[in-house]
This record gives structure tokens, sequence and C-alpha cells, in this order.
């Protein structure tokens, strides 16, 4: 046989696992889980189908390359392959399995990924639909996936529902549906030709090295796990079903309603008290908690309380955690295809709600020993203590400890170090609060924290936050600003202060505005505050400083919905694959969010000897001996990458036993 220096692969499996809630790891994990069909094309040859259901073998040569360095495997969506070849070789050819790491990690259950690539990663680094079907249809491939399949893996790759006509089974096999298990056959060739044809179609825009370091960092990341607290999880979803049945039994009494989770229900109640609710969504029983009396006010919160959806994390967590008591693949690299940044997955680490709670320790080790009572007599709001202690689910393994490292005001450091805007870059430089700097600013007055003219700060952050990118009057409601005690009048003079007292910001966002739509209309090449833009092969590319680049699909010169000229591509959108529109500001917010990520990943790669278990927006959680110097970790974090000299970063962090927000 030729020498394999390329394998493309698609598997098709079956376990009784539910793949999309508990994730890759947990569902090849099940005693139940086997390959099906083995699809492979080798050196971009011919693809072969090895039909292992029906006990055809895959070649030794094969097997081989699968832990051999020197060939590069590739599939889409490659860690599924990965991770399910990973648990089927240890089962069944574990004189080929061969993994990575020290003895003290908990990547040694899987394959290297260092050999492996992505051709979903490919696609999503072009600003591409992160699906295989949606990239054929953009790209136009000869072979797209086909529509059959869905249904195949339906019938096939899950489990049924035993009938008695089906013989009471629950599993569909090949010779239940011999017609069905040839076209399925097909199925598995016609992707990994797909995959095949999206590699072909995207040859002449490679993805840099470093990109595919990173993926290789992420991919032992998501390898490592987090470790979950099972004792802590198990309680708290118990505890929850004894708080909601005590609530809706209260609820029950107290308005005598057969079910007071009604909405409808609910509304009459109130109307029948002189209470005419048009809503009875969280802002809008806020607001009725203001002005009702004692009685209604209890059954109100006691509403809220219900509706805090406070164990769905939980259950999560159930469902992803491995049989070592770690929760795996709960991170997605260039999850969000616009800016490389990375997304959350299963758990969703990225969206975990914070606790503010003084006594969470006491609360945590309350919930953890199920002790019902304790918490019935000392919180008045159990849901929401179980929502506080979400984040403390996450524990390190024996012996081990956290340390959570964060990057301060990234964001608004490198917009103010790209656009120059100096007296800002001086606020960094002396370690000042930006929030009061800004509204010192805006102002004129000097804005001290906790004194003198402190209560400013609250509107200087709340600029800040809302008006980096362009953002008006709606972007400070959306943030809250009313909420927080502006005046409707005020808000768009906030606005024009925050612009005047940053001009270089403000001249940025037009400055980018003007370079993007030149290169759209005369399809060509400028260079703007050290970016580079340019039109090639019908996409708008961007060149960072770090060395990667932003793709923006068919972009051309259209009309915004408020009538004036601005540039469109086409993206994704809600999960749809749509036509978007894009100014100055939105892709200003686009390089700043993608350079702030590629920090990230500089320290990442900086601190990858640490056992890092989770990356959180600008945040990094690692597992470590107790020896490990905190200050350590953080100086190596906050160093500034060569290619951003200047940038002024600064990593703060925190030792926990327990993940927490501090």
């Amino acid at each position: 046989m030729e020498l394999i220096k390329t394998l493309s692969l698609d598997l098709e499996t079956f376990s009784s696992v539910d793949l999309v809630k508990c994730g890759v790891y947990k569902y090849a994990e099940s005693p139940d889980f086997e390959i099906l069909l083995f699809g492979y094309s080798v050196n971009e040859g011919p693809v072969k189908v090895v039909d292992v259901a029906c006990g055809e073998e895959v070649p030794e040569e094969i097997l081989a390359a699968l832990t051999d360095d020197a060939v590069e495997k590739w599939a889409y969506n490659a860690q599924f392959e990965r991770v399910c070849l990973s648990n089927w070789l240890r089962r069944h050819h574990p004189e080929h399995f061969r993994s990575y790491g020290v003895p003290e990690d908990s990547v040694g259950g899987y394959l290297d990924p260092t050999s492996w690539k992505c051709s979903r990663i490919w696609g999503a680094y072009m600003g591409l639909p992160l699906s295989l079907k949606g990239v054929g249809a953009v790209l136009k491939l000869d072979e797209q996936k086909m529509e059959e399949g869905a249904d195949l893996i339906k019938y096939f790759c899950k489990p049924c529902r035993p009938t008695k006509k089906n013989g009471g089974r629950t599993r569909n096999l090949p010779h239940h549906a011999p017609e069905k298990w040839d076209l399925f056959k097909r199925y598995n060739a016609r992707d990994v030709e797909v995959e095949l044809g999206i590699k072909a179609r995207l040859a002449k825009f490679p993805v840099p090295d470093l990109v595919w370091d990173e993926y290789h960092l992420d991919q032992q990341i998501n390898d490592r796990g987090i470790q979950v607290d099972m004792t802590l999880v198990s309680q708290a979803i118990d505890i929850d079903a004894r708080t909601k049945h005590s609530l809706l039994t209260r609820m029950r009494e107290a308005t005598g309603l057969e079910n007071p989770n009604s909405v409808t229900q609910m509304k009459d109640w109130l109307s029948g008290r002189g209470i005419e609710a048009e809503s009875l969504d969280k802002k809008a029983v806020g607001e009725l908690l203001h002005d009702a009396d004692a009685d209604v006010a209890d059954v109100l919160s006691c509403r809220q309380q219900l509706a805090k959806a406070s164990v769905s994390k939980y259950r999560a967590m159930q469902n992803a955690v491995c049989t070592d008591g770690r929760a795996r693949g709960m991170f997605a690299f260039y999850g969000a295809n616009r800016t490389g940044r990375w997304a959350g997955c299963i758990i969703q680490l990225q969206n975990l709600p914070q606790n503010h709670m003084d006594d969470l320790a006491e609360a945590r080790s309350l919930v953890r020993d199920g002790n019902f009572e304790a918490l019935e007599l000392l919180y008045d709001n159990i849901p929401g203590v179980l929502s506080e202690l979400i984040r403390t689910a996450f524990v390190p393994k024996p012996g081990y400890k956290y340390i959570v490292s964060d990057f301060s005001a990234i964001e608004a450091r490198v917009l103010s170090f790209l656009a120059g805007e100096q007296w800002r870059i001086d606020v960094f430089r002396e370690g000042k609060d930006i929030y009061c700097a800004s509204a010192s600013a805006m102002f004129h007055l000097p804005v001290v924290k906790n004194g003198l003219n402190g209560h400013l700060r609250q509107r200087g952050k709340v600029a800040e936050l809302a008006l980096g990118y362009g953002g008006g009057t709606g972007a400070l409601r959306s943030m809250g600003a009313l909420e927080m005690g502006l005046a409707e009048d005020e808000l768009q003079p906030l606005v024009a202060a925050w612009r005047q007292a940053n001009p270089h910001i403000t001249r940025f966002w037009w400055d980018i505005d003007a370079a993007v739509k030149k290169v759209v209309m005369y399809k060509t090449s400028v260079t703007s505050h050290g970016f580079r833009f340019y039109y090639q092969s019908g996409m708008l590319f961007i060149d960072l400083p770090s060395g990667r680049r932003l793709s923006y699909v068919k972009p051309r010169i259209g009309t915004n919905r408020f009538g004036s000229e601005c540039v469109t591509y086409e993206g994704i959108s809600l999960g749809k694959w749509t036509r978007l529109e894009t100014y100055g500001p939105k892709v200003t917010e686009n390089l700043v969010q993608a350079v702030s990520r590629d920090i990230l990943a500089y320290a990442m790669k900086t601190l990858q000897d640490f056992f890092i278990v989770g990356s959180v927006h600008d945040e990094l959680i690692i597992e470590c001996p107790p020896g490990v110097d905190l200050q350590a970790a953080c100086d190596h974090m906050g160093q500034t990458p060569p290619w951003i000299e200047g940038l002024l970063l600064r990593a703060d962090g925190y030792e926990c036993q327990y993940y927490k927000k501090v």
C-alpha cells in the first residue's frame, strides 16, 4: 500500500447516551458504544467504507495510521472522530492505542490531538457556516451532504422505542432494513467526499500553523476536563425539588388556585385583587412587587423563585460528567466564527451566574450536606442560593487547587491602544480606575471611587460598557442605564460626552469604516491603524497583528435600514446563514474582540505547562499543585505578546478550592 500522508475520516456510531445533551466524551464512554461504519480516504484518494457493524475489519495499516504522528488525520468536527476512536481502540485494538500527557494529567484516555486537523475549523476560519451541510451549500460543492442523513442516523445510531410492530426491540440493526443500511453506507462515503471537497475548495486559503497549535491546545483542555463535585450537584437537584414543592404548596394555600404556576390563573387571581398584569415575566413581576401588599408580594415572590432555572446547569453537569467525575468537551474552538473566540458547550461555563453571597462557604456546606431545614431557616430564596452555588460545583482534584486568573479590562485596553487614545493608556499605566477616569473626562470633574463625586462612577461604567463600539442611547438602555438611575433625557448627553472625551476612538471607528468600504467598493487593499484590509476571491480579509485574519464572505456595498450606504456580507445570525450589515464601529468591535482573543490564546500557550481546565471570556482556570505561585501564574498570563508591543496588560487572580467569582 502507498505511504499514508493524510487520512480523511468519517464515522457512524451507536450509543444509548444522548450526544447533544451529554457530549461526545460521555457518549463514547458508554458500554454500548460502537462504531458502525468507518469511512476513510488515503491521500485524498477514493473513499472506502468499512462495514464494522457487519463484521468487516478496518485494515491494519489504517489502524496504525491513527496513532502515527507523521500521518495527518482530517475529519469534519474531528473531536468526535478522535474521541470515538480513542475509546474504540482501547476496547478493541489496545495494541494500536497510544495517548499523551504526563501521569498527573487526566488526558490519558484519548489520542494525541497534535496530528489531527478539522475541516470545520477551516470553514469557521473562513467565516463559513458551522455545519457540514451549510459549508457544502455555500461553497457549491459538486458533492453535497445527503438529505436522508438525519433519518438514517435516527434509525441506526440511536435506541428505538419497543413496539409490537418491531418485535419489542430497542435498537435497529442492519438486517432490520437492508436497503436503508446500503443507503447509510453511501451516506457515510458522501460525508468523506464532502470533507475532501471542502479541503480542495479552500486549499488556497490555508489555516496558519499558529491557529492549528491553538486548536490542539484547546483539544487538550477539552480532553483534560474539569472536575465536578457530584455530591453537591445531586444534593442541589434534590433540594431544588423540595423547595419547589414547598413553594407551590405555599402558593396554593395563599391563592386557592389549582395551579398557581399557570399564567392565566395567576392573572385572574391578581385581577380579583385589583391588579391588572399584562405580563408575568421576571421584569413585570419585579415591578408589581414594588407596590403589592404583603400577601400578594409573598405570592409573587414565590412565583419569582419558582421561575428561577437554578438547576438546569446542575442537570447539565449530571449529563456530561464522565465516570472519573470530570466533565469534558465544554469548550468550542472558533465557536464564534466572526472573531474566532471560544464558545461554551453542554454546561456553558461562559454564562454561569455570578456569586455575591458573603457566606458562600457556609451555604455550600449546607447544600452539600443536604440540610434543607437549615437552608429554609436561614435563607428566604433557596433557588437564588442554588444559583449562586453553581460555580462552586467545579472543584480541583484531590491535593490540588485552582488558580483563577483574568485580564483587567482587556477590551478597553486593546481599544485604547489601537485607537491611540493616550489619556486612557495613561490611566492603565498608572493603575487607575477606568470608570472613574472616564466619568472624570466626560464631566470635567475629579471622580473618586467611594469618594469625591463617586456617584458619577456608575455613569462612567455604563458609558464604558455601552459606548465603546459606536453604541448610542439604545445601547445604554440595553446595558440597564435606566435601571441604574439614569433618566431618559440624560442618555443622549452621556453619549455625546463620551464621544467628546474619546475623539481618537471615535475617529478610529470611521477610519475603519472608510477602509472597509474602499476595499469592497474597489476590490483593493488598504492599511489602516496597523490592520491590512483586502479583497480576494470574493472575500474581505483583515490581517490581525497575531498572524490570524478575519474573513467576511461575499461582501458588497448595500443600503442599511436607515437608508445609508453600508457594507453587507454573508454570515450566521441566530443560527441561520443570511446577509448581514456591518459598519465601522461594528468592525471595530470585531477587531478588538479578535485581538483580545488572540492575547488570551497567547496566554494559554504561555501557561500550557500548567493544567488549564477552562477558558471563560478573558479568564483562565488552572488546576495545579499547592506549591504553584499565584503571582507567577498571573505574571505569565499578563505578558504582552511580541506582535503587539507597547500594549499594557495586567492579569489578576486568586486561589480557591472551588470555582467562584471574587
